[in-house]
């Protein structure tokens, strides 16, 4: 069985501490009992270049046309973009931060929505180029409801990762942690045990 290529998006400002980090390590043992897997992992709470003038000259400059330098600008946003095209799945750890994704995090996606590589514009609008990837969101918040009316975040998500092709989401919420505690981690866990429960063995003849 040829092993399922995983990338590990973490953007939580935390680090042992962080949930979505918990959780996305017991994803990745659940993934691993299941099949061979093979992880890029990817953290982006390290810090992004937010887009600029340089960048976006770069960009919308045709790729036979760049010189060195623009070649140079792009050459951490093809990375990622090229760690996406790449992947099967992505486990993204989603931290609420304020009712919305980490700055950290929307800075990642503006670097992989690339026209002509994860994107295309056609006659009937927007077309995105990453289909037959599976996504799973570990969000994580502290009062905010997660799919409720005040969460930005995961509603935001599963619509750009959908513009560039990816349609099959899942979300595991590890939600309103300061009202819950540990019962909402739990839940968490016993949706991501759910989803990736070892098939059951055939009985003998």
């Amino acid at each position: 069985m040829p092993a399922l290529r995983v990338l590990r998006i973490d953007s939580s400002a935390k680090n042992e501490a962080s949930v979505t980090r918990q959780l996305a390590d017991l994803m990745l043992q659940r993934l691993a009992d299941l099949q061979p897997v093979q992880v890029v992992s990817r953290n982006v709470a390290h810090g992004l270049p937010f887009l600029d003038n340089t960048w976006i000259g770069a960009n919308f400059t045709v790729p036979e046309a760049r010189d060195v330098a623009m070649q140079a600008t792009l050459a951490l946003s093809d990375e990622l973009v090229r760690e996406v095209q790449d992947a099967d799945v992505l486990v993204i750890g989603v931290p609420i931060y304020n009712f919305g994704v980490p700055a950290a995090l929307k800075a990642w996606f503006d670097l992989i929505a690339r026209a002509r590589l994860t994107f295309q514009y056609t006659e009937h609008g927007p077309q995105g180029l990453l289909a037959g990837k599976k996504a799973y969101l570990l969000a994580a918040s502290g009062g905010t409801p997660v799919g409720g009316a005040i969460d930005f975040a995961t509603p935001w998500l599963k619509h750009v990762l959908g513009f560039v092709g990816i349609h099959d989401v899942e979300v595991i919420a590890a939600e309103r942690l300061n009202i819950q505690g540990e019962a909402g981690r739990q839940q968490a866990i016993e949706r991501i045990d759910q989803l990736l429960q070892p098939a059951p063995a055939l009985a003998a003849a």
